[in-house]
């Protein structure tokens, strides 16, 4: 272990911050905050399988450098990043008469971190929050770049807030108590990034994947640096996803839209995005923006990593009706992210009449019961969601 962490720059002018990259992160995040100058009130809004593994680091910590803080738990997944628990929080922080030097930490994956970081961007008009990933989909991609909200009932990610974090704290570490479901699910989010813009990066999953299903710390922190410099590259060329930054959605228009059919249950959000990217790959080769070659590379990469690649038995109507609720329509048409190669992609807009027709050719089957959640998800075998398993070593 270095005595200094990796170190990423978000450069955003103003709102510039650094995502640090190192083992052991955790136990110093009090510190790290005095360095920033910030001080406060702090609450750390967190689920209770995360709560339970590292609430107490963190707690200690911070109350070394001399915070007092708060420990604020909401339902794990999906279910908690809705209006409802929004107005929990911020009935919260007001009892506690939190003000705007107040801080909040996201301590968890992509649902703490979107949910915090929203009621962050709203209380009393924005206060300072830091992100504190602990899933591999949050670490390689949702803490980073300042995207906040929560799901609405007809689509993902509807009602949210660009708001920047003061600083990403990345620990590897945490991942060691990652279900592997969970594990696989963050590596959609990686393959994705060699996908839209490094083939290096891509040849390197493809030699490495055994590694990384193994957890092996090296392997590990690579991809979570390299991933972590493309997503910042991205975001500093666009903050607010009017043109580069939608490459990011790659899998996305899909994927989202296979969950808000689900009602965000069966398919997790790595799942959902391997599936998507499958299928918009499929796609671009049926509207001829790429080869069959890149077709077939990628999905024998999202195969190696464990996730599933077939679309689920759902009605055409209903994938297409979900995809036009999706954040990135603009009036009324549907956009999506389409590869052009392996490193390389194009942001297309969809025309219904060619997406059915890849829809029939690929020999996608249509459902009569209509809705993700209730049918048994092809390519993928049966697996419970799981809690963080203990492991060896660990207190």
């Amino acid at each position: 272990m270095s005595d200094e962490p990796t170190c990423v720059s978000v450069r955003l002018g103003a709102r510039s911050y650094d995502i640090l990259i190192e083992g052991g992160l955790l136990g110093q995040i009090g510190q790290r905050l005095r360095g920033l100058g910030l001080e406060g009130k702090v609450a750390v809004v967190s689920n209770p399988v995360v709560a339970r593994w590292f609430g107490a680091i963190v707690r200690r910590s911070l109350r070394a450098a001399g915070f007092e803080p708060r420990i604020i738990v909401v339902p794990e997944g999906e279910q908690a990043k809705t209006l409802r628990y929004t107005g929990t929080l911020l009935d919260e922080l007001a009892a506690a008469r939190f003000e705007r030097q107040s801080l909040l930490i996201a301590l968890g994956g992509g649902v703490i971190g979107d949910l915090t970081g929203f009621v962050a961007a709203i209380y009393q008009r924005g206060i300072p929050f830091i992100q504190v990933p602990t899933t591999l989909v949050a670490q390689v991609d949702s803490s980073v770049g300042g995207k906040t909200g929560v799901n609405h009932p007809l689509g993902k990610n509807l009602i949210g807030a660009f708001h920047q974090p003061r600083l990403v704290l990345i620990d590897p570490e945490t991942l060691k108590t990652l279900p592997l479901r969970e594990w696989r699910a963050g590596l959609a989010e990686v393959i994705k990034y060699g996908m839209i813009a490094d083939e290096s990066f891509f040849a390197y999953l493809e030699a490495e994947m055994p590694a990384l299903l193994r957890r092996e710390f090296g392997p590990v922190a690579r991809i979570i640096t390299r991933s972590c410099e493309i997503k910042a590259a991205v975001v500093a060329e666009d903050e607010r996803e009017s043109d580069r930054r939608r490459v990011l959605n790659y899998g996305h228009t899909i994927g989202h839209a296979l969950e808000s059919i689900g009602r965000y249950r069966g398919l997790i959000h790595g799942e959902a995005v391997g599936i998507g990217m499958v299928c918009e790959a499929s796609l671009g080769r049926h509207l001829g923006t790429c080869t069959e070659d890149v077709v077939k590379r990628q999905r024998a990469l999202v195969e190696a990593a464990g996730l599933p690649t077939a679309l689920p038995v759902v009605q055409f109507r209903e994938l297409w009706a979900a995809m036009q609720h999706d954040k990135k329509v603009a009036r009324g048409q549907v956009y999506c992210v389409l590869p052009t190669g392996v490193g390389s992609v194009a942001i297309a807009a969809l025309d219904h009449v060619a997406v059915k027709s890849w829809f029939a050719a690929a020999g996608h089957r249509e459902s009569s019961r209509g809705s993700v959640g209730r049918v048994r998800r092809r390519g993928s075998a049966r697996r419970p969601a799981g809690k963080r398993r203990r492991v060896k070593g660990e207190t």
